[in-house]
Formats: C-alpha cells, structure tokens, sequence
C-alpha cells in the first residue's frame, strides 16, 4: 500500500529551540553516552545546534529525549536536564529573566516570553503571583515519551531559582500530572520538597521568602533592555500570523471533547463572527475548512508522533465519538487511521 501523502504544514503539535536539545545532550553526555551518536541518529549536526533560530517539533524532541533515556538507562534524565539548565538555555527570555529584581518577576519573564523558543499548541506556561506558582501544559496523554518533558521544564524552572537565590530550599510543593512512576523518593529529594504526582496540573509553588527574594544577578538597566527586546521579538513573531493563523492557535486548544464554534474563537479574538467570517473570505478560506484542515494535520501528528490510542486522539480532536474520526481520516487520506499507522510504523523502521 502507497502511504497517503501527508500536509506540508509544520507539525501541529508545536515546536521548541534546539538550545533545549543541546541541553538533553550535555545530560546525555553527563551520563556517560554517546551524544554526538544522539545527535546524528536524529540528523542534528553542529551548524543547526548552533543556531539560535533552529527549531524541532515537540514529538520529535519527545522521541530524543526517550532514545536518550534507554541510552543512559536514567529514568529521571529529566532531572538531570533540569540541573545543567543555564538561563542562557531558554535564549533571551532567560537573560531577562536571569536580570530580573526578584526569584517571583524572573519566572514571570520566562513564562511571557516562552513563545520565543516554544510553542505547544495545546497549551501554553502559566503563572499566578498570588499563589507564587508556576505551570506547565504538556502534550497529553502522558507515557514514556513525554514524562521527561515534564521533569525537565519544572526542575529547570527550579535550577533557575536556585541559581538566583544561592538556595536549594526554594519550594513549598511541586504537582506532576502523569502518575507516580516509583521514583517519589527520588523527586522530592532532588526538588526538597513534596511532590504529587496524578496531580490536576503541572506546576511549582515556590516558598513566600523564595518568591520576593531579590535576585542575585538583578540588573534593572540590562533587565529593562533584555524585555524591551523580548516584547520586539513577541510583536514581529505575532505581526507574521495572518487571521487564519490566529484562528488555527486559537482554536486547537479547544478540541479537547468537543468542536469549537465560530462564536467562540470570534469572541477569544474580540471580534463578531461576521467580522471573522470576512477576514478569512479576504485570506481565501472560510472558518470550516479551517477547522477541518487543523484536525487534518493534528490527526496525522498525534498518529505518526505518540502512542495515543484512536480513541484517545478522537477525544482530543473533538470527535463526537471513535466512528466520526474515523470516518473523518478516511475522507482526508483515503485509508483507515489503524491502517495508516501501521503502515507509518513500517515504514518508520525500514527507512522510507
């Protein structure tokens, strides 16, 4: 069977800085493996992990990150990532947020200005002062290719206040959504903290003194320049989406259960539907399509890039139920979505 031709857009499921690849394979390389082996097996060479504009999908960085953790055989390799963290790791918003007055203010800049070396299409960083914590939305469901994703992005959120305090004790409790893997022990020694995992969230709460302590490397002129460039590097990547884009940003982390209507992703833009319904006619294209082809290519990504089952990924588009997906990715590729991946599988491992 000929594999049905797949969409030329850009994965989906979003995409992240090779500055965090390089930091999967100094912890790789802490571990005793081969990290120029990882590298090449995923056709990273020197000249792309030197750019600061390279990019790579988020499965595919999930995919690194579980070859890396059979390499080494360190289950919690994510930890590790989290302890070689620099803030120049996490490009410019690190610097801003490295320069920062307080522990409190210098994750709200990386939290702001994630999009400059992150974009997770199904969700994005939060914050909430009052609570003094600090999330993270991974792509779900969870299994072993995404729980170091987890583990790294809070334990270098942790290193980062460590490193700005000189104190290891900077957290009150630290919430994990996957379930507990048997290495409870293991977390709160490394966070010195409570950890729960099966948590409703993934998330941080730092201690009251931690959240308001000055930072050690405070530089109020620096940290005014590095934001101002920051908010230039936000505006020109937000200038570059036409509506459609918005639409398409907006709209997918909505899927999860149910279909979002015109009147929702209108209001999310602060505009009337009739307005939006124009917009996109201007662009060529009608909210419809638009919602279809943003199922087309997740369905693909979520077959080809995790072990979701066809239900799970059915949920996760907003199908009413299994059957309408499936007859949904009949009519995109011409083959049932079990087939496909079985035929996705196969070629995977024979190269083509």
């Amino acid at each position: 069977m000929t594999t049905p031709p797949m969409p030329e857009n850009r994965n989906a499921l979003g995409d992240i800085s090779l500055l965090y690849v390089s930091v999967l394979l100094r912890a790789a390389a802490e571990e005793g493996s081969d990290d120029g082996a990882l590298a090449r097996q995923f056709n990273l060479d020197e000249t792309a992990l030197a750019s600061a504009e390279a990019r790579i999908s988020i499965p595919r960085f999930m995919r690194m990150g579980e070859t890396a953790i059979r390499m080494t055989g360190n289950r919690a390799l994510g930890l590790r990532m989290g302890a070689l963290s620099r803030p120049i790791d996490a490009g410019l918003a690190g610097l801003a947020a490295e320069t920062a007055p307080t522990i409190g203010q210098a994750l709200m800049r990386l939290v702001r200005y994630s999009r400059l070396t992150s974009q997770n299409s199904r969700g994005h960083p939060g914050i909430n002062p009052d609570e003094r914590e600090v999330s993270f939305y991974s792509i779900r469901p969870y299994n072993r290719f995404n729980y170091f994703v987890v583990d790294s992005v809070l334990a270098a959120w942790t290193q980062l206040a460590r490193t700005l305090t000189g104190r290891y004790d900077v957290l009150e409790k630290v919430r994990i959504e996957y379930p507990s893997i048997g290495q409870d022990d293991l977390f709160e020694s490394w966070f010195r903290c409570p950890v729960e995992f099966g948590a409703a969230a993934n998330s941080l709460t730092l201690k009251n003194g931690a959240w308001h302590q000055p930072s050690n490397q405070a530089h109020p002129a620096m940290h005014e320049q590095l934001c101002v460039l920051c908010e230039r590097e936000l505006e020109r990547i937000k200038r570059g989406w036409s509506t459609s884009d918005r639409v398409r940003h907006l709209m997918t982390p909505l899927f999860r259960g149910e279909t979002p209507g015109l009147e929702t992703v209108a209001a999310r833009l602060g505009t009337s539907p009739w307005t939006l319904q124009r917009q996109l006619a201007a662009e060529g294209t009608n909210f419809r399509l638009l919602l279809d082809q943003t199922r087309q290519q997740l369905a693909l990504d979520y077959l080809k890039e995790t072990n979701s089952s066809l239900s799970e990924i059915a949920w996760l588009l907003g199908f009413a139920n299994p059957p309408a997906f499936h007859k949904a990715y009949q009519r995109w590729f011409g083959v049932s979505p079990g087939e496909h991946r079985r035929q996705l599988q196969i070629n995977r491992k024979t190269g083509d």
